[in-house]
């Protein structure tokens, strides 16, 4: 980690920044509030490779459509065995980058390995530790479920023994002889599902695996993503849904407009950000002299009341100087906890004003 001092060319306010070598990062100006991407001087990346320690390295991807840059000088590795959150709003480049991934598109210029193999040279090699799961699921609609299923497991050389389980483990047990063709959208989801997984490999690369699911599938598919992590298979998720990503993940990059301006920990990038954990506070009786002894506290950066439960944003060491001036003012605390920063802020903060 180092750190970098910049200024703001519109303002010329002083920034001070920190990242990786390489890390290519959002910066917004306190005071003007002027957006840019910095990358720290290190070459494209400051992650140095060693065999084996990536299942998935992707090195200044970028791609257009015409005039329009859909994906633009994108570099992230995803480690082996981790599960990796791919996130950003809808139309900023996630299902581009993943069919670039697959090299089924071209891209315009970068370099994609999946375990260690460049997937313009070696790209059926590649594929065959991959299971894939589109962001639109489609069969053959006059064939049943396990027909589908069976049919794919013969291209990846897999056992047709485990397609029954898997459309049973899916939840599509009562429709295995059913064409596929009459399934509802959330159900042809479940499959797609089941047929990423089939042979267990070694990578998953998941596009919007919750699209069209009712709360048990939901379910389902994050527990066979946990299941398959623990076996030791490196998964990839992208998603625009915040709740997923932070549900399943260990880290995660976030795009918008084709550019990755943000890559680590949930923990490290809130630390980033500077955003400070909440703490919620419930109290048997709430009143006015609470709130503005509350409001007085050196280091409070915001104060919310919700019925009798008063929410104060603000650093570690200021909680006790919170609890204290609570009490002095006569409040009894029922119930007290700390809400760290959540994956929703941090999305919103690198995502702000390019909706």
């Amino acid at each position: 980690m180092v750190k970098r001092t910049l200024v703001c060319p519109n303002c010329k306010n002083k920034v001070t920044i920190q990242g990786d070598l390489g890390e290519k990062i959002q910066v917004i100006c306190p005071n003007c509030k002027s957006k840019g991407i910095f990358t720290f001087p290190g070459g494209k990346s400051g992650l140095k490779t060693t065999d084996n320690s990536f299942a998935i390295e992707v090195r200044g991807l970028t791609k257009s459509f015409n005039n329009f840059k859909a994906v633009d000088d994108v570099s992230f590795n995803v480690r082996t065995g981790e599960i990796f959150g791919f996130l950003g709003p809808n139309g900023a480049g996630k299902t581009t980058t993943i069919k670039a991934m697959l090299n089924l598109i071209h891209a315009n210029s970068g370099e994609i390995k999946i375990n260690g193999l460049d997937i313009t040279k070696k790209g059926k090699e590649a594929k065959k530790y991959v299971g894939f799961l589109p962001e639109r699921v489609a069969f053959y609609n006059n064939l049943t479920a396990l027909q589908n299923l069976c049919f794919y497991a013969k291209m990846k050389n897999a056992s047709k023994e485990e397609c029954k389980a898997l459309i049973e483990e899916f939840g599509l047990g009562e429709a295995v002889n059913k064409k596929v063709g009459k399934f509802s959208k959330g159900m042809v989801q479940r499959l797609g599902m089941a047929r990423a997984v089939i042979g267990n490999p070694p990578i998953l690369i998941l596009d919007e695996p919750s699209g069209g699911l009712d709360p048990r599938g939901v379910v389902l598919v994050r527990d066979k993503i946990r299941e398959m992590k623990n076996k030791g298979t490196t998964v990839f998720v992208s998603s625009h849904i915040l709740s997923e990503i932070q549900a399943l993940c260990n880290r995660v990059g976030i795009i918008n407009r084709g550019v990755l301006v943000a890559e680590d920990t949930v923990s490290k990038l809130s630390k980033r950000l500077n955003l400070k954990p909440k703490i919620s506070v419930e109290l048997e009786k709430m009143s006015d002299g609470i709130v503005k002894a509350v409001k007085k506290v050196d280091g409070i950066e915001d104060v919310q009341i919700i019925n009798k439960i008063i929410n104060v944003v603000c650093g570690p060491k200021k909680k006790a100087k919170v609890i204290v001036a609570i009490e002095k003012a006569g409040g009894n605390i029922i119930n007290l906890h700390t809400i760290e920063p959540s994956l929703e802020e941090v999305f919103m903060k690198f995502t702000e004003g390019n909706q």
